[in-house]
């Protein structure tokens, strides 16, 4: 069976590094969706690209010559990837059908379909198959847009494809800079229902960055330490977005720290017990979400399965264990993907849509008029 090499590059929310993966998939004509992860690489970001990024998720003076310059090191860091990558297989680029690449979100404003809504990505992928030799597919979020869709999140499409299963429902919660729920009913069981349930990541690692100058708080074991301030964390619970209904999708835009400061006003507590409400906030907005999920199944136990950095934040798991007592919790690693790449792979696949013009979106997700294919191609 003929077999398509492809390379998904993906830079999320927290902008700490760029995950790059070399994924060969079956034809897309099989029935079920097949694929194997050859090799993968971790890039870490400069710090100061960093700083850059959550810089440009807010207005600020000269911001168009900023994101200019930004736009072509991500480019070139993605480039840098994808050759590594190449060289690591002895492969040429000729071997690769395309490169997917996510860019780096540096705004994400999804209104309503009245007033319509802007995403932007960075990481110029014309530069990126300028230096790769391979043809590179980018920009998948605005065609979802354009048809009166939120864009985001796009992870729950990848999920249904390579995670359904016949007999069980299921749900993936990815937890990255932001955090997404996606519940996949057993097959021929209705739509499948994702959304942004609210900040994963990334207050925690700013928090931490800013207080102990580490880029995330390892194993989650600086907010173990502390205790959860009752106020902080009813303040947290009060943002508006956690009572919206779906389709919905965040961003740094709404969570963020100087939104966190707002918060804090008036309270009085120590840098380490604001980071262990942190984590207590994206434990309780996840664990919200999936027992509503979770009411409208049949089932008396929910299966979940993590991805995402957060899946390695030991003192995170623990939480969601103690308030999800009804779910079974595990890392997608028991589905046969590694939680770490699930996110580069899905960019991969998405590349693989495009390029077979096939739908990359689901409108029960996304709140697309319809299903699109998504993505630009810029050719070798």
């Amino acid at each position: 069976m003929s077999r398509e090499l492809y390379i998904g590059l993906m830079s999320g929310t927290s902008a700490d590094g760029l995950d790059a993966a070399l994924i060969a998939f079956d034809s897309p004509d099989t029935q079920a969706l097949r694929f194997e992860l050859i090799d993968s690489i971790e890039c870490p970001l400069p710090a100061n690209t960093k700083q850059q990024v959550t810089e440009l998720a807010l207005s600020g003076p000269d911001e168009i010559h900023k994101m200019a310059e930004l736009d072509i090191s991500l480019a070139e860091s993605f480039a840098g990837a994808c050759l590594e990558l190449l060289e690591r297989q002895q492969l040429k680029p000729e071997d690769i059908r395309a490169i997917g690449s996510h860019g780096q979100t540096i705004r994400h404003i999804p209104q309503s379909k009245e007033q319509g809504g802007y995403t932007l990505q960075i990481g110029d992928p014309s530069r990126i198959a300028e230096m790769t030799g391979i043809t590179t597919v980018a920009d998948f979020r605005r065609r979802d847009i354009a048809a009166g869709g939120h864009g985001a999140p796009l992870a729950p499409a990848f999920h249904h494809a390579a995670f359904q299963d016949d007999h069980q429902a299921r749900f993936i919660v990815n937890i990255g800079g932001m955090a997404n729920v996606t519940h996949i009913p057993a097959k021929g069981c209705g739509e499948v229902i994702g959304f942004d349930t609210g900040p994963g990541n990334a207050l925690m690692d700013g928090w931490i960055q800013t207080h102990k100058q580490e880029a995330y708080d390892k194993s989650g074991l600086w907010a173990e330490g502390g205790k959860v301030n009752e106020d902080l964390l009813t303040n947290l619970l009060a943002h508006p977005f956690l009572a919206l209904t779906a389709p919905k999708s965040t961003g740094r835009e709404a969570f963020n720290l100087p939104w966190l400061k707002q918060q804090l006003s008036g309270i009085e507590v120590s840098p380490q017990d604001v980071q262990a409400s942190l984590l207590a906030f994206t434990a309780q907005t996840i664990a919200d979400q999936l027992i509503a999920l979770h009411k409208t199944s049949a089932q008396p136990r929910g299966e979940l399965y993590i991805c995402g950095g957060g899946a390695h934040n030991q003192a995170l798991m623990k939480c969601l264990e103690s308030k999800l007592p009804n779910f079974h919790i595990s890392s997608t690693a028991e589905l046969g993907v590694h939680p770490d790449w699930v996110e580069a792979i899905t960019f991969a696949w998405l590349a693989r849509q495009c390029v077979h013009q096939l739908p990359g979106n689901l409108p029960s997700v996304t709140g697309a008029r319809g299903g699109r294919i998504l993505g630009a191609i810029y050719p070798a």
